[in-house]
């Protein structure tokens, strides 16, 4: 099967995510800037999400660069990661209008580390399909910057139960981590 039909579902889908998200937002009544103030948890949470959902999309798009072809097991996959995703904008209006209370904290948690879990199960599918030999393979490797996130969100999620902001801020780092661009795919295809 060709990658073409599953890049294009994706990336519906994941601008759809961007839409809803910013839709939950309605303008204060307050005509002032200070009527802003009540909704910086609300912005802030939509901050943090919107850039998950980009490294997702600029992750998910470099990764199917790397590939020739997919097959039925690698659709599930995907759909698997997509399902996670759409679980975001819930995480989020939630964590924003919770003012990062612990519950909120730690199910927006359970959400990102769904996500890592299943992108990280698309690209062993991707790899399995293209052979431990193929450019994929190589520039993944062992995917340590992955599985440190998986290990920070499952630190995050018991946390969060301590106080939602530790939790919180650990999402940030995390998303730090990974908006320093991640060049190893770019490297393998241009080999």
């Amino acid at each position: 099967m060709t990658k073409g039909r599953l890049e294009a579902f994706s990336d519906g889908v994941i601008a759809i995510l961007i839409t809803i998200m910013v839709i939950e937002f309605h303008p204060p009544h307050d005509p002032k800037l200070a009527g802003l103030l009540p909704m910086v948890p609300k912005l802030l949470s939509y901050l943090l999400s919107f850039v998950f959902i980009g490294i997702y999309w600029n992750n998910h798009h470099h990764m199917l660069h790397a590939v020739k072809h997919v097959s039925g097991s690698v659709l599930w996959a995907n759909l698997h990661l997509l399902f996670w995703l759409s679980l975001i904008p819930f995480g989020t209006a939630w964590l924003g209008e919770s003012n990062f209370a612990a519950g909120p904290a730690a199910a927006y948690g359970v959400v990102m580390l769904g996500a890592g879990v299943a992108y990280f199960i698309l690209s062993r599918r991707l790899i399995a399909l293209h052979g431990p030999d193929s450019t994929l393979a190589a520039a993944v490797g062992a995917d340590l910057k992955g599985q440190v996130s998986v290990l920070m969100y499952l630190a995050a999620i018991p946390l969060a139960f301590v106080n939602g902001l530790i939790a919180t801020a650990i999402y940030v780092v995390v998303a730090i981590v990974w908006l320093v661009p991640d060049r190893r795919i770019e490297r393998q295809l241009t080999k």
